[in-house]
C-alpha cells in the first residue's frame, strides 16, 4: 500500500516537472497532479484490460508511445485544471518515457 501511494506521488511530482518543459502541457497544483496520475494509472489499466498488453501505455512501442500520447490528452477532460494539446500530450509522452526511463514509476 504505502508502494501505492509512493509511485502516485512520484508521477504527480514527473508530471509538476513536465509542464515546465513542454509547451501545451499544464497541471496546476500538486493535487491536481496527483488526480492526473491516478486518472493516467486509471485510463491505462482499462485500455490494458479491454485491449491486452499490446496496446498498453507500458509498452515499449510506437504503439504504446502513441496509446501515452493519447491517454495523457484525454486525462484533461478528468482533471479540472489540467490542459493538454495535441502536440502537448505528444511532447509530454516522450519527455515522461525519457524519465521513467531513468525514475521508474511502475512498481516492480
Amino acid at each position: 500500500m504505502l508502494g501505492a501511494v509512493i509511485r502516485f506521488i512520484v508521477s504527480a511530482l514527473v508530471l509538476m516537472f513536465v509542464q515546465f518543459f513542454v509547451p501545451g502541457f499544464r497541471v496546476l497544483g500538486f493535487i491536481n497532479a496527483l488526480l492526473a496520475a491516478l486518472a493516467i494509472a486509471a485510463i491505462g489499466y482499462v485500455i490494458e484490460a479491454l485491449l491486452g498488453d499490446k496496446i498498453s501505455p507500458r509498452n515499449r512501442g510506437l504503439v504504446g508511445f502513441l496509446t501515452s500520447a493519447v491517454v495523457i490528452w484525454s486525462v484533461q477532460f478528468f482533471v479540472p485544471t489540467m490542459s493538454v494539446s495535441l502536440i502537448g500530450a505528444v511532447l509530454a509522452a516522450l519527455v515522461i518515457g525519457i524519465i521513467d526511463a531513468f525514475v521508474p514509476t511502475e512498481l516492480k
